[in-house]
């Protein structure tokens, strides 16, 4: 069972050249408010001051044999800034580090590539690690700065066998999940010819800025400051550690499922995924069982407010509350002792949690989410990435490229995904150390059998 669960590459060795254009500015196709606009103080916060690097794979499709991705993708981008103008701007940093956005309409940068390889060759691998990712997007010198660059990294790369391959790194700062996902969705509707806009953006980031005065109201353990001890912090080197993808379809989660007394089978298979992963990973790392451990869970809030926030909005509305535990607690307890752990704190993501979080950031400083000890699962499900249809249809694969976030390689996202075999169910791409990786997949597939 262990290894339906590890998603190995069939293809561990596949190299291929890649023939890049020099990058270009793709502006807004026609001019835009030149402006200035604050971030919310939920949008600055440090921890997500970050580059994402997102995939999207296409296979060739015959109906449109005559078009050209790279063409038809950059024309649509450049539509679509129209309307997402900030994105074409620069980012700035202003008293006590508060981010704006200098709206320039200098553009995002972009990449024009071939790749000497079919989508046939990368066989079952299309998941976290891709064979030769860096080729697949060029990080351009200062393009992963915060500041004074283009928001939006894009590469398109032809494959030969009409197939193509979609990857971008977006600044963090500037949307979330569902943010980003209405952004590609504009980018798609554009590339299949719309001229007008499903869903208008809406910006809107004072609903979001701190309160006069600050007043911390909640408690957010994700942001306590806790000693760094040895035993369980990764290191922030991906040298030293090892990426690998696990597959969680039916069978897996029924599963878990049955680790679970009937009076929490209302749980949601986010829970199960969450629980499971995290005491895997714990006993993985060998943590002390009086160490503390916690799983920060990625909360979408636009509907936690009254009224909900406006449809559109495509800021950060996310909050990242923390489950604590022991680990020995968490470890020796029955299963659902951690789901319920996971269960509760999402509820306690509410709009006075939102104000509290941002009225935190302004009263000290810009606080970092704990990384000792810690783990964090963002829940990509919802998102629509593989749907996103540029005219080729849906993605082979859509999703995050690797997992990990910044120099905090303990995040990972659960992305849709189906199988070799067709079976649909969710990918998770895991970082950890080597030796801790061994253990990790056999604890999983004990969790699974």
């Amino acid at each position: 069972m262990a290894s339906s669960l590890l998603l190995t590459s069939s293809s561990p060795s596949l190299n291929f050249t890649v023939r890049r254009c020099e990058p270009q500015l793709v502006p807004p196709a026609i001019p835009t408010p030149h402006e200035i606009k604050l971030l919310s103080d939920i949008d600055d916060q440090e921890g997500l001051r970050f580059h994402v690097p997102f995939i999207q794979i296409y296979p060739k499709q015959t109906s449109m044999a005559a078009k050209d991705p790279v063409q038809v993708i950059r024309q649509a981008l450049s539509q679509t800034l129209v309307f997402y103008y900030p994105f074409a701007g620069r980012l700035r940093e202003g008293p006590r580090r508060k981010l704006m956005v200098d709206c320039t309409g200098e553009g995002v940068m972009f990449i024009e590539a071939d790749a000497d390889v079919t989508l046939d060759q990368f066989g079952d691998s299309l998941h976290p690690p891709f064979p030769c990712f860096h080729e697949l997007l060029y990080h351009v010198p200062g393009s992963q700065q915060i500041t004074d660059t283009p928001i939006l990294l894009v590469q398109v790369t032809r494959l030969r066998c009409g197939g193509f391959i979609l990857a971008f790194t977006f600044n963090h700062t500037m949307c979330d999940g569902a943010g980003l996902s209405q952004f590609m969705s504009t980018w798609a509707e554009m590339a299949r010819g719309a001229t007008k806009l499903s869903i208008p953006p809406v910006w809107r980031r004072e609903l979001l800025m701190a309160r006069d005065p600050p007043r911390i109201t909640c408690n957010h353990r994700e942001f306590e400051h806790v000693p760094d001890t040895v035993k369980g912090t990764l290191a922030s080197d991906e040298d030293d550690m090892v990426l690998r993808s696990f597959f969680f379809g039916p069978s897996q989660i029924a599963a878990i499922r049955g680790l679970i007394p009937p009076n929490i089978q209302h749980c949601t298979t986010f829970d199960l995924i969450t629980a499971c992963i995290w005491r895997c990973r714990t006993k993985a790392l060998q943590i002390e069982a009086e160490e503390e451990v916690r799983v920060m869970v990625v909360v979408n809030a636009r509907a936690k407010f009254n009224p909900p926030l406006p449809v559109g909005y495509y800021g950060n509305a996310i909050a990242y509350p923390a489950a604590v535990s022991t680990a020995g607690k968490l470890c020796e307890n029955p299963f659902g002792y951690a789901v319920n752990l996971i269960n509760k704190v999402k509820g306690e993501v509410t709009e006075e949690y939102m104000h509290s979080v941002a009225d935190l950031m302004v009263n000290k400083g810009q606080y970092i989410p704990v990384t000792e000890r810690s783990f964090m699962v963002s829940d990509l499900r919802y998102f629509g990435s593989r749907e996103t249809d540029f005219g080729w249809g849906d993605a082979a694969y859509g999703g995050v490229a690797k997992g990990g976030l910044g120099p905090f390689p303990a995040v990972t996202f659960v992305v849709p995904f189906k199988n070799a075999k067709g079976e649909e169910g969710v990918v998770l791409p895991i970082w950890l150390p080597p030796e801790a990786m061994n253990r990790f997949t056999k604890e999983l597939g004990t969790c699974v059998l």
